[in-house]
């Protein structure tokens, strides 16, 4: 099972996700109580293992911009966040960088791992970053090959959510938090352990 734990911006964090085995860590570039400056984030990548992915998530900024910003951070991948279109993977495409798509799950969503050009698809909540779950049910066409599950994960709920979506990776944010916007340690090993467990 792939883990990806997302909204780090200190390296007491990032180290905890390093050791406790998570195969991705996420730096917020978009606005949000998780943002962090391109220049903090760069001194972060850095302390990060080249076994384990740094993933630079981006929403609602051009692709232009998204370039710019991921490769001034030194991130391994870019995540694209929203209603970005096939145009937006093409332009960014030549970085050299994964790609990530991520969006909500509505009856128009394809899919299909790949259609945009991505190297892996995150399916999350309708809001994304609430912590809130959603309707596992409604994903009646499983995606295949390198999808994440995300929107309302936590330790106490991840390996359900695994046997329920059977996804290829998991991804949280909210969901290790003591508060919004705050990681607690605990809860960030605790989600990767079970995870794993799954």
């Amino acid at each position: 099972m792939y883990v990806k734990l997302c909204g780090l911006r200190t390296g007491e964090q990032v180290e905890v996700a390093v050791t406790a085995g998570a195969d991705a860590v996420g730096f917020v570039f978009a606005q949000s109580v998780r943002r962090i400056e391109p220049a903090a984030a760069r001194a972060l990548v850095r302390e990060v293992p080249s076994s384990v992915l740094t993933v630079g998530v981006f929403a609602g900024m051009p692709p232009e911009e998204v370039r710019r910003v991921a490769l001034e951070s030194g991130v391994g991948a870019i995540q694209l966040h929203g209603a970005y279109d096939k145009q937006a993977f093409a332009d960014l495409a030549d970085t050299g960088l994964r790609l990530l798509r991520a969006v909500a799950l509505t009856p128009d969503t394809d899919v299909t791992v790949g259609a945009f050009g991505e190297d892996m698809l995150l399916l999350d909540s309708p809001d994304a970053g609430s912590g809130r779950r959603w309707d596992l049910s409604t994903l009646t066409a499983r995606p295949e090959g390198h999808w994440l599950l995300a929107g309302g994960l936590g330790p106490d709920n991840v390996a359900e959510a695994i046997a329920e979506a059977r996804p290829w990776g998991v991804d949280v944010s909210s969901g290790i938090e003591s508060t919004r916007g705050v990681k607690d340690l605990g809860r960030m090993r605790a989600f990767v352990a079970a995870a794993r467990s799954a």
